[in-house]
């Protein structure tokens, strides 16, 4: 099936690049490193030019955003999965509820579950449900993920939580694009892999000075085994200071801030909507074909960034997929791999454009009825 499908030249996308992460990092910010030739790349992260990137990506985060003065934007090596583990030892003091629905919302429950010395609890649904996040009484931490990249859902509203308590959002995929005051969250992280359109490695982390509060609470106890590389201390002086730790991938730095300046360019606002027209595509186009539908049943928890459309099975979509890399026509929109559903999941990151949206859902339902 499709081994012999030929694609109208019409219909082929200026970018083949679809897949919910690594991100489409546009070809112009690759030259735009290249430009800066001697004076960046191999120059030490304590020096000026690197400090000055740094500084520069915070600051625009900070404006796009509109984040308080007060709040600190930590940044360091390892990307969000190594914040699980992080804020799990450094942030949660004896109890972290975590609200799951997919498998990357789950592993960041299985991280706090595997720290002996707090307790975690789960509320979950099941794969492809959709979930709204409530404050617990007795938990000091509340986490959720904005945009669960596994399956497509997107939280719907965040909770009130008391003085006492953190509200944590895992907002990787949906970083920048998915929308949420961020100003109503006390710890908002992501990887700059998806949305931020650069490479893994790196987390960004958006703080709260109640969430630094705690931090600074906890690294205070020395009873408490915290790995040195995992020392909220330690990455908040960094940070303040336009630091890592340790050593960065410089090029991922520079890809962030390139993203951030392009997005500051039309505004978050202007950033959602744009998101929304993509996913109404998307979904309209499952609606409207009778061999597709749309994974996510609850219109309310469809994500705007990510978008997961069910296959018929008499289409063999491995087959499908495998015949446009080769043809090096589209790439990465094979389903989340535990899922094992026949499945499109589609990235509508801020720089894959609408109109090769539009080429691909034509693409795709030409390539299926052609054998249908």
């Amino acid at each position: 099936m499709f081994e012999n499908y030929s694609a109208p030249s019409e219909l082929i996308p200026s970018d083949p690049r679809f897949g919910c992460g690594p991100s489409l990092i546009p070809v112009e910010f690759v030259q735009r490193l290249a430009d800066t030739g001697v004076h960046l790349l191999g120059t030490s992260h304590r020096k000026q030019p690197v400090k000055n990137l740094v500084k520069e990506m915070q600051e625009g985060l900070r404006k796009y955003f509109n984040i308080p003065n007060d709040y600190t934007i930590a940044v360091g090596n390892g990307g969000a999965t190594f914040l699980f583990d992080m804020i799990a030892l450094g942030i949660v003091e004896k109890k972290a509820t975590h609200f799951t629905c997919g498998e990357f919302s789950e592993k960041w429950y299985k991280s706090s579950k595997a720290v002996p010395w707090i307790e975690a609890e789960q509320v979950s649904v099941d794969f492809g449900k959709g979930i709204t996040p409530t404050n617990v009484a007795g938990s000091d931490l509340i986490a959720c993920t904005l945009n669960e990249t596994s399956t497509g859902v997107q939280l719907d509203s965040i909770p009130e939580v008391d003085a006492n308590t953190i509200l944590a959002v895992d907002a990787t995929s949906g970083g920048g694009q998915c929308p949420i005051d961020v100003s109503k969250v006390d710890m908002y992280f992501f990887s700059p892999q998806k949305v931020f359109a650069s490479e893994g490695g790196l987390f960004v982390c958006i703080m709260s000075p109640k969430a630094r509060a705690r931090a600074e609470k906890i690294a205070a106890d020395k009873s408490r085994y915290i790995p040195p590389i995992m020392d909220w201390l330690v990455c908040l002086d960094n940070s303040d200071k336009n630091q890592t730790y340790n050593t960065p991938a410089i090029a991922t730095l520079f890809f962030l801030n390139e993203q951030v300046k392009l997005m500051n360019t039309v505004g978050y606002a202007k950033v959602q909507e744009q998101s929304q027209k993509k996913a109404d595509l998307l979904y309209g186009w499952a609606d409207e074909k009778p061999y597709l539908s749309c994974y996510i049943q609850e219109p309310q928890y469809r994500s705007i960034a990510v978008a997961t459309i069910d296959v018929d099975d008499k289409v063999d979509v491995d087959g499908l997929l495998k015949k446009l890399e080769g043809d090096k026509i589209v790439y990465g929109i094979d389903a989340y791999r535990k899922l094992g559903r026949n499945q499109f999941r589609i990235g509508l990151f801020h720089n894959i454009k609408i109109e090769d949206l539009e080429k691909l859902t034509k693409l795709l339902s030409n390539a299926i009825e052609s054998e249908l």
